[in-house]
């Protein structure tokens, strides 16, 4: 098999029926990952026959690959390459710092995760630690630099802010201005009404 003749994507509404079944056949929970669909990426024949699955689950900047399960493993061999390629993929696109499985194949091992050091599991999310079994992990890039990039974001953000703000009261001031000077100047030319209308009516004073 190759990427010819199977193509993989990301799971819809309409696997449902499909990754039950598979999911079923496997043990796994099926109406529990159902309610994760959306974490899933699915391979296929181009004749649209479901081949396998596999989730990913995205959390604090990480990754759980998760629920792998094929309906025929001979396929397997061929068609995990293609799902890691997906995988990789969205990682990067979401930033991804580290991945997580519980998966024990050799093909994980192999694609370079490797069992978790005590050091690692102190960066697992809390929300995964209640997971049993052995953790195998691959850090994608240093969380030092990860962070370093969202602070500098996160900076950059501020001072878009702070700027925006600044802009807003300098707005505002002006605003001000323009009011207490029309103010202002409705004042003289009220006065000036005042002393041209006695200058013309002198009498008006002595009444």
């Amino acid at each position: 098999m190759s990427s010819g003749t199977c193509q993989v994507r990301r799971a819809t509404l309409d696997d449902i029926a499909s990754l039950s079944a598979l999911w079923s056949s496997m043990q796994l929970p099926a109406s529990d990952l159902e309610k994760q669909l959306t974490e899933f990426q699915v391979a296929e024949t181009p004749d649209g026959n479901l081949l396998g699955a596999v989730g990913l689950q995205i959390l604090e900047r990480q990754g759980r690959v998760h629920s792998e399960a094929f309906f025929d493993f001979s396929v397997a061999d061929q068609v995990r390459p293609m799902l890691w390629e997906r995988i990789q993929a969205i990682a990067i696109n979401h930033g991804l710092v580290r991945l997580w499985t519980h998966e024990q194949a050799p093909f994980w091992r192999h694609c370079g995760l490797v069992p978790a050091t005590n050091e690692a599991l102190h960066k697992l999310p809390s929300a995964w630690q209640t997971v049993t079994g052995e953790w195998l992990t691959l850090q994608l890039k240093e969380e030092t630099a990860a962070h370093a990039s969202a602070d500098k974001e996160f900076a950059l953000f501020m001072e878009a802010e702070k700027q925006r703000t600044q802009k807003a009261f300098q707005h505002a001031r002006r605003l001000k201005f323009i009011a207490n000077f029309i103010a202002f100047a409705l004042a003289i030319f009220a006065l000036a009404v005042l002393v041209y209308w006695i200058r013309k009516n002198p009498q008006a004073l002595g009444r």
